[in-house]
């Protein structure tokens, strides 16, 4: 079954695999589909697709996947990984925002119907109108909007409990790491208020066509509580706006702040146990509710942070 919903049109890119003349079609499906296609990866969509077969079992257990399970996928690419997921699952979404794509998914989803090919931008798309409810999302992400969809799955998707996803390195660092470090930042407080958040391992360059420039890492989120809301999310993202800052006078810079936010914001960073002039980096994920609490939330509702 094939949903259209408004996505961007995909448009061929360069680099495809080289075959001489005549050669025997591939046994890899992913390569395999790109020949018989003609499909070249586009690098304005942060095309690599997965073209080695041993990363399905890792993912399969890091997952836990059983025959119960809804399970949402985004970034279909060729296939490969949809039609593993699809013959193990209950029912499998599939976003895929290149619609140049469709004819290989299509021949991978053909035999399971119990599968949804939604020709759709992830970041656009309503995640919590998708019909039956995921309860666990699996993906190849695209380097640039992994984040951005990561966290709006977590948002849009109360019942699922379970993430597992390739991300560059550096996003999975960022997801996962601790205050005081470099990579942590709003993504890593956001992540982590809602889930347990962990790198399982890094992945070669080498499962994927075409290889990346980057390093890629396997993700693993196992939820913990809800999404936070709206004026905490706008806190977070507030208090790291300029990083140079301390975390009160970083608050106060935000379009929308009320009169006084910063001295507020300061004495509530000494009520939850932190310096008043503490950077946001410093503060671990467990302690932005309670500093929200002791700011008091309704001067948070009005934080516009770009």
């Amino acid at each position: 079954m094939v949903s259209e919903e408004r996505g961007a049109e995909g448009r061929r890119g360069v680099g495809g695999p080289r075959e001489p003349p005549g050669a025997a079609e591939p046994r890899q499906a992913s390569l395999r589909r790109l020949r018989r296609y003609g499909i070249r990866p586009n690098r304005e969509l942060g095309q690599n697709f997965l073209i080695d077969d041993n990363i399905l079992g890792v993912i399969d257990r890091a997952a836990e996947l059983g025959p119960d399970d809804v399970v949402l996928e985004v970034g279909g690419g060729l296939g490969v990984l949809s039609e593993y997921l699809a013959a193990r699952v209950a029912h499998l979404h599939v976003v895929e925002v290149d619609r140049s794509l469709e004819p290989p998914l299509a021949e991978a989803l053909a035999p399971f119907t119990n599968s949804t090919l939604h020709l759709a931008d992830a970041v656009g798309l309503d995640l919590a109108a998708l019909d039956p409810k995921p309860g666990k999302v699996v993906a190849n992400l695209p380097y640039g909007v992994a984040a951005t969809v990561l966290l709006k799955s977590i948002a849009e998707l109360p019942e699922a409990q379970v993430w597992v996803a390739m991300v560059q390195r550096e996003v999975g660092e960022r997801l996962a790491a601790g205050p005081g470090s470099k990579a942590y930042g709003a993504t890593s407080v956001l992540a982590q208020l809602a889930c347990e958040v962990r790198v399982l391992r890094r992945i070669p360059r080498t499962v994927f066509h075409p290889e990346p420039n980057v390093e890629s890492a396997l993700v693993l989120m196992r939820r913990r509580a809800a999404a936070p809301p709206p004026e905490l999310t706008a806190l977070v993202h507030g208090a790291f706006a300029h990083r140079r800052k301390a975390l009160a006078g970083s608050l106060a810079l935000v379009p929308g702040a009320p009169d006084g936010l910063r001295d507020v914001a300061r004495e509530a960073l000494t009520t939850v146990g932190q310096p008043a002039d503490a950077r946001a980096e410093r503060i671990p994920a467990g302690d932005w509710p309670r500093l929200a609490d002791a700011i008091g939330r309704e001067r948070l509702t009005g934080l516009r942070p770009r």
